[in-house]
């Protein structure tokens, strides 16, 4: 079985039974988990602060503007994720309004190996970045699936590799020391969950996002330390299964303690990437529980409701502008160059 039947094939059968049930840059890895060589010069990749994107003398008095990419998927191998990538890049940067950070949640690559870095370093290295910040989603962690010979590989999985070298590789690509982060802009918090195992590790995950005690314990921590009432966004890549239900495959495993964890703070706001939903198939994209989740879409590879490529043309994120009192979000068709009707919401804060 070639590389991309392989995934369509774990999409598919995936992602219907999720839908029933609810500086400078830095270097990839060797198997071995060391560093290779080749190292651009002169490029941050973590975009530099004080780089504003779009019209810098936005009009609209928004006090925080960032635009949330999901499911890149970048791939060495196949041409138009990265020039989804691309366009995205050249619409954001000619906005009619401000862009002051980039948020990236999981499914950096295709399959997390040396070569789709390379590619996505490629694609992002011409540009001066505003400040960049990323999470990981279960793709990252696909290393373990190829082969010495550069081929999927289910049968001789891990292919001497290890889930530890995956995050490894994420980590040293954007600066962290752990998988999980977080950045103040604008004053504004924004914390960046991840799943920190995959099947190599742990069997039994499956494509599910598992989140350490520790991890949560400083999602706890971190939602204490605010003294002001200003929103906060989290970053997640994995949805969340039902309310009052812990996940699996492909869901938030932990969503129980999750959402006790933010039920005592507010306002917050949560998004998701992972499902690739079209954000003009009908389907929903918000869900207002104790806090405020939204699912984006994906800039590499769009999805229909019965999750599969419906048209190439297409590459979608959502921007959110944060004033003092109300969050707008808005949902961005990036080869068009156009706002989608469909993904316009105005969240008023009390």
């Amino acid at each position: 079985m070639d590389r991309r039947t392989f995934i369509r094939r774990m999409l598919a059968a995936g992602f219907l039974t999720a839908a029933a049930a609810g500086g400078a840059w830095t270097f990839g890895l060797d198997p071995e988990g060391k560093p290779d060589s080749g190292e651009p010069a002169g490029r941050t990749r973590l975009g530099e602060q004080g780089i504003v994107w779009g019209n810098e003398d936005d009009p609209s008095g928004a006090l925080l503007s960032f635009m949330i990419l999901s499911d890149l998927h970048i791939n060495s191998g196949v041409s138009y994720p990265s020039d989804n990538l691309r366009r995205a890049l050249e619409d954001m940067k000619a906005f009619e309004s401000k862009i002051e950070s980039i948020v990236l949640t999981g499914d950096i690559t295709e399959s997390a190996t040396e070569t789709d870095y390379k590619e996505y370093r490629n694609v992002m290295s011409p540009y001066k970045l505003p400040p960049l910040y990323a999470n990981m989603g279960n793709h990252d962690y696909y290393n373990i699936w190829i082969d010495a010979n550069g081929a999927w590989s289910k049968e001789t999985m891990p292919n001497g590799k290890s889930d530890r070298q995956s995050r490894i590789m994420f980590m040293e690509q954007f600066g962290l020391d752990k998988p999980y982060s977080e950045a103040v802009v604008n004053g504004y918090r924004l914390l960046l969950l991840s799943q920190e195992t995959y099947v190599q590790e742990k069997p039994d995950v499956g494509e599910g996002a598992w989140y350490s005690d520790e991890q949560l314990a400083w999602l706890r921590e971190r939602l204490a330390a605010r003294s002001d009432n200003k929103p906060v966004f989290i970053m997640i890549h994995q949805p969340l299964p039902a309310a009052g239900r812990n996940g699996g495959n492909h869901s938030m495993i932990r969503a129980n303690e999750f959402r006790d964890i933010l039920q005592r703070h507010s306002p917050v706001f949560v998004f998701s990437g992972h499902t690739h939903q079209d954000f003009q198939n009908g389907r929903e994209h918000y869900v207002k529980e104790t806090f405020h989740w939204f699912q984006n879409s994906s800039v590499g590879r769009v999805l229909n409701a019965e999750f599969r490529p419906f048209r190439e043309q297409v590459s979608q994120g959502l921007y959110v502008q944060v004033f003092e009192d109300k969050v707008r979000l808005r949902g961005r068709e990036f080869i068009g160059r156009s706002w989608i009707g469909e993904a316009d919401w105005t969240v008023p804060l009390a």
